[in-house]
C-alpha cells in the first residue's frame, strides 16, 4: 500500500544526493579537492569546474551536516509532488545556479572592492529547491502543493535573509564565509523554473459546479437513470383549462 502512496524516487534520489555530499566530504579530508579545486571561482575559467562540482564539498563537519538535514526533506518533498518534472528541476537547477553563480562580478557591495571567492556547498541546491517548491504552489494554486508550500515556509521561511549579505545585519570583524550570491541565485533559479514548470505534472482538479453556466441533461446520468426507470412520470399529462373568474359570474348571480 505505501507504494501507491509514496513514489520510490522520493527515498532513493535524496539517498544518493546525501551519499555523494558525504563522499565528497570524505574525499575532502583525505586531501583531495584542496585549496580553490572543484570549487566555482566566479569569472574565472578554473572555477567552472566548481558548477558541477561544489554543492559535493563543504568545509567543514558543521556546514555538511546543515546542508544534509533541508537536502533530505526538500528533495523528498520534490520528488513526492513533482515527480513528473523533479529530476529536472533539479539538475537545471544545479547547473544553472552554478552558472549564475559564477557570472556574478565577486565585488564586496560593503567596500565596492573585488574579492576573489572561492564557493563551496550545497546551500544554492537547498535555495532551488525551497523556492520550488514554495512558488510552485502559488503558482498552481492547487490546495495540497499550496499546503507544501506553507510547510517550507513554516520551516525554512528564514531562508529568506540568506539572500542578503550577512553584513547588513550584524558587524563582522572579518568578511562572511556564507555565499549569499549562492543562495540569490538558486532563490531565482528556483523561482523561475517554478514558472517554467507550472504548467507540468499534477494540475488543479475542477468540478462541474464551479462552471455555473454549464449543465447539460445528457451528462446528468441520475436523472437519465430515473427517467429510464419511471417513464409513467413523464407522461403527457391531460390539459386543465384555466379558470377564470367570468366562468361564475351567472351562479355568483344566482345567488
Amino acid at each position: 500500500m505505501i507504494k501507491n502512496i509514496i513514489h520510490k524516487k522520493a527515498f532513493t534520489a535524496p539517498l544518493l544526493m546525501l551519499a555523494a555530499m558525504w563522499f565528497g566530504y570524505l574525499l575532502q579530508t583525505m586531501g583531495f579537492f584542496s585549496s580553490c579545486f572543484g570549487a566555482i571561482i566566479p569569472l574565472l575559467p578554473e572555477g567552472l569546474l566548481g558548477i558541477i562540482t561544489s554543492p559535493l564539498l563543504h568545509g567543514s563537519i558543521d556546514h555538511i551536516i546543515g546542508n544534509s538535514i533541508p537536502i533530505a526533506v526538500l528533495m523528498f518533498l520534490l520528488y513526492q509532488f513533482y515527480s513528473e518534472v523533479a529530476t529536472k528541476v533539479f539538475v537545471m537547477g544545479w547547473i544553472s545556479t552554478g552558472l549564475l553563480l559564477w557570472l556574478l562580478p565577486p565585488i564586496d557591495i560593503m567596500t565596492g572592492e573585488y574579492s576573489y571567492t572561492c564557493t563551496i556547498g550545497a546551500s544554492g541546491v537547498v535555495y532551488v529547491l525551497a523556492f520550488f517548491l514554495f512558488f510552485s504552489g502559488v503558482f498552481r494554486w492547487n490546495m495540497k502543493l499550496l499546503t507544501i508550500s506553507l510547510l517550507v515556509v513554516l520551516y525554512y521561511g528564514s531562508l529568506i535573509w540568506g539572500i542578503f549579505p550577512e553584513e547588513l545585519f550584524n558587524n563582522l570583524n572579518e568578511p562572511s564565509k556564507i555565499s549569499w550570491q549562492a543562495h540569490l541565485s538558486g532563490a531565482l533559479m528556483g523561482s523561475a523554473m517554478a514558472f517554467i514548470f507550472k504548467g507540468s505534472g499534477e494540475k488543479k482538479k475542477k468540478y462541474i459546479w464551479e462552471f455555473p453556466n454549464y449543465y447539460s441533461e445528457k451528462d446528468d446520468k441520475l436523472w437519465q437513470e430515473y427517467k429510464e426507470n419511471h417513464p409513467d412520470d413523464f407522461l403527457e399529462l391531460p390539459y386543465k383549462k384555466n379558470e377564470d373568474v367570468w366562468d361564475y359570474l351567472e351562479e355568483l348571480r344566482r345567488k
